[in-house]
């Protein structure tokens, strides 16, 4: 691995944009949590999911509008004042594909999370979402050659349905894998911050500072928003989030040139956990999106893992990922990314013939702990039940929400 020649001189600027998009997202979630709370937007603890306590969800938005503040006035700046090298294949378009598009996104999330949409809806506005993209020019036009010398052109069929599949899934793949306090939030910080270091590589059509500097605002803005959200989390991100980082990333990884096999192998764990829960659930004859705890987050726990000790060990291996993306290269990222895809359906596997049977699997089967010690954790938006609540109810972190009249969780 070998930076370009300057990188070094891009690093104040990464830093000053990463510390910027922290602040502004700590500093607003509380303040969002105070108006999710007003609103009703609630996850209530019940048999299908882990929170044991009511906590507000919506939290995304402060990250979603932390990101946008910093990224806007830098796109701003730097057509002004030029401090930040942009890369020779970006269009404007592009550009407004990331920051409209992940506004869109962050807007269909809160939806859900204000009025429980049913799936068909979310899907049908993740393809808007993918279509819009494409229509501004974003597209895996090329990726590098992973067994020889140049890269591999895709004609334009390829590219339209390539990329349409690459955003849908990341999209999906984020917020499946949203079960625990911290955990899709502490990934996606992960993700982005080796997204930001690989562009500045050489690995990476010759280097991308600009693109960089958009990865370390998203980086900042999410880091921002963890200390409220690591357990015992006092706010989820709710669909708002999930919704628009799994753009995010999925566009980022795309903006000047693809960087789809690092983006593949660094967020290896969400992505194959939601392609085994799609074979799993399909092969039982179910939809892809019934809720069930056959997530990797689900099956630590029901080995005896505590919470924290269940996304620190995810964290660790995201990380572990991480560092081979930008070690390796080509081919073998590919290979890295396979064996991982093999070893985890062999642990989850083994993990099911140890006693755990489809039953246990079933969302019905989650027995609420009286453990205190486990604590409330983000459920995937596909697992939600109605926002509010009984009277007297408490929050986690503080205060407490006015009853509302019962209503049927939604048909996931």
């Amino acid at each position: 691995m070998s930076f370009v020649f300057d990188a070094g001189a891009a690093v104040p600027y990464l830093l000053g944009a990463f510390a910027a998009a922290a602040l502004i997202s700590f500093v607003l979630t509380p303040v969002v949590r105070g108006q999710a709370i007003r609103l009703r937007m609630i996850d209530r603890p019940n048999h299908r999911r882990v929170n044991v306590r009511p906590v507000p969800r919506g939290g995304g938005l402060a990250f979603v509008v932390a990101f946008l503040v910093v990224a806007v006035a830098l796109v701003l700046l730097n057509l002004q004042f030029s401090f930040i090298r942009l890369p020779t294949r970006l269009e404007p378009g592009e550009i407004v594909a990331l920051l409209a598009g992940g506004a869109l996104a962050a807007v269909i999330g809160a939806l859900d999370d204000r009025y429980d949409l049913r799936a068909r809806w979310q899907l049908l506005g993740q393809l808007a979402l993918a279509l819009g993209a494409v229509a501004l020019g974003i597209g895996i036009e090329v990726v590098n050659n992973p067994f020889g010398q140049g890269s591999i052109p895709f004609n334009a069929l390829f590219v339209f349905g390539f990329t349409v599949l690459w955003i849908v899934g990341m999209i999906n793949s984020v917020n499946f894998i949203d079960g625990l306090d911290g955990l899709s939030s502490g990934i996606a910080l992960i993700a982005a911050l080796t997204l930001g270091v690989i562009s500045l590589t050489t690995q990476v059509a010759g280097g991308q500072p600009f693109v960089a500097l958009l990865c370390f605002v998203l980086a900042g803005a999410l880091l921002g928003f963890l200390r409220w959200n690591f357990h015992p989390a006092t706010i989820f991100a709710g669909t708002s989030g999930t919704m628009f980082i799994g753009y995010t990333l999925a566009v980022l990884s795309i903006l000047g040139a693809a960087k789809v096999a690092v983006a593949l192998l660094v967020l290896g764990v969400p992505i194959i956990d939601t392609f085994w829960i799609i074979v799993r659930r399909v092969l039982a004859g179910r939809s892809p999106f019934t809720p069930d705890r056959g997530h990797l987050h689900h099956r630590l726990l029901d080995l005896g893992l505590t919470h924290r000790q269940t996304v620190v060990l995810i964290y660790v291996i995201c990380a572990g990922l991480a560092i081979l993306s930008v070690i390796l290269s080509g081919a073998n990222q590919i290979y890295a990314f396979v064996g991982v895809l093999v070893g985890t359906g062999f642990v989850l596997l083994l993990i099911a013939w140890g006693g755990f049977s489809d039953e246990a699997l079933e969302a019905d089967s989650y027995e609420t702990p009286d453990d205190a010690e486990v604590g409330p954790a983000s459920a995937p938006a596909s697992a939600r039940g109605a926002p509010g609540g009984g009277a007297g109810d408490r929050l986690e972190g503080g205060g407490t929400f006015a009853p509302e009249a019962a209503r049927p969780g939604p048909d996931r």
